[in-house]
Formats: structure tokens, C-alpha cells, sequence
């Protein structure tokens, strides 16, 4: 995998971690069931990738976590945006949006006639 689909697929789970959050504070395993649910099973995160972006965002500022007690009774972390973080979310939305669409020209567009 090439160093910019790397930093593509990091810059893209970054952002829909935010989404997730913007929800709420929500413990790891929620985000993940979140991303699963809102992109119709297309995209599932393992813990392997989910929990360094999480400890990734809590650096940058992002987001924060707090302990806390889960639905069944459990210890669990849970994680919500910081200020930085819901800027940074409508930062990337319109950012991620105005490229999707670009795309997205790009690949309706018509392909050049052999002259």
C-alpha cells in the first residue's frame, strides 16, 4: 500500500470516528458498530486499527475519554470531541465532500474520442 492511500484511509477513519462522536461520547467498540451500521457493512474496523487512531485523536486534542460503566455493567472508555475536534470534524466534512465530488466528475466525465 502506497504512503498516500495510507494517509487517505487514516485521514478518512479519522474523520468518521469524529462522526461517530459528534453523536455523543461513545465507548470503542460503539464507534465501531457505528461506522459498520452508517456505511451499510462496507467498511468494518478492527480493534487493531481503531483503538491507535482513537489514542491517535486523544493526542492531537481531539477527542478526550473518560472512564465509565458500559450498557452491560462493564468498565469501559469512553470517548467524545473536544472543541478542536468539532472543528476539526466541519473541517474535514467540507473538505472530504468538495474532493468526493471532484471524484466524482471525474469519473462521469467522458472519455476523449481517438481522432
Amino acid at each position: 500500500m502506497s504512503a498516500t492511500t495510507n494517509n487517505l484511509l487514516r485521514g478518512t477513519l479519522d474523520l468518521m470516528i469524529l462522526k461517530s462522536l459528534s453523536r455523543g461520547p461513545q465507548h470503542g467498540y460503539a464507534v465501531s458498530e457505528w461506522i459498520g451500521s452508517a456505511t451499510g457493512g462496507e467498511i468494518l474496523i478492527e480493534e487493531g486499527t481503531l483503538y491507535p487512531a482513537l489514542h491517535r485523536l486523544e493526542k492531537k486534542g481531539l477527542i478526550e475519554a473518560e472512564w465509565g460503566l458500559s450498557e452491560k455493567n462493564r468498565r469501559a472508555k469512553y470517548y467524545h470531541l473536544t472543541r478542536a475536534g468539532q472543528r476539526q470534524l466541519k473541517r474535514e466534512t467540507k473538505a472530504w465532500r468538495q474532493y468526493a465530488e471532484a471524484i466524482a466528475r471525474a469519473l462521469g466525465h467522458g472519455v476523449p474520442s481517438s481522432a
